[in-house]
């Protein structure tokens, strides 16, 4: 009897975990999923507004899917909008802390920002979850190494004119 209360709790532990781990990743309500398609496609053609609007509509219909919000930090990326990439990447872990394209983006975003010691501090996160091996650290580690990116330059500063 003495053991009792501790094999409950025990058991109860047992129960929930084994719950959560057949929980499975949440299917995104159809018309989203069409949607972040629509995104994606509009966003391989060189379209970044037309794939924010899809990527946003997906968002409307299912606010509760948390792989758009990477969609979406990957579109301000691409319109080396890295601030906002940040923030949607930060949202995506709000959601979901464990999520390592988010945590990987994070850091990138953060590179390309010039945050270098940021960027760190999650390649430090990242492995701790995931081990050093893991793709997304392995990507991250080889983004921080390279270091800031130049920024890219205008046509015409390129040819020594003045910008506009």
């Amino acid at each position: 009897m003495r053991f009792a209360p501790a094999a409950a709790a025990l058991s109860l532990a047992f129960a929930i975990t084994a719950s959560m781990s057949h929980a499975g990743e949440r299917v995104p309500d159809p018309r989203a999923a069409a949607m972040v398609e629509q995104g994606r496609a509009a966003l391989a053609q060189g379209d970044a507004q037309a794939a924010i609007d899809a990527f946003e509509a997906a968002l409307a219909l299912d606010p509760g899917h948390t792989p758009i919000f990477l969609e979406l930090a990957q579109v301000a990326r691409a319109e080396e909008m890295q601030g906002k990439a940040i923030r949607y990447y930060r949202e995506a872990l709000a959601r979901d802390p464990g999520n390592l394209a988010a945590l990987s983006g994070e850091g990138e975003a953060l590179v390309e920002k010039g945050a270098l010691e940021k960027a760190k501090r999650k390649l430090a996160q990242l492995e701790s979850i995931c081990g050093e091996s893991c793709p997304e650290a392995v990507e991250l580690a080889s983004v921080i190494s390279r270091g800031v990116p130049q920024p890219r330059m205008a046509a015409s500063e390129a040819e020594g004119g003045t910008p506009n």
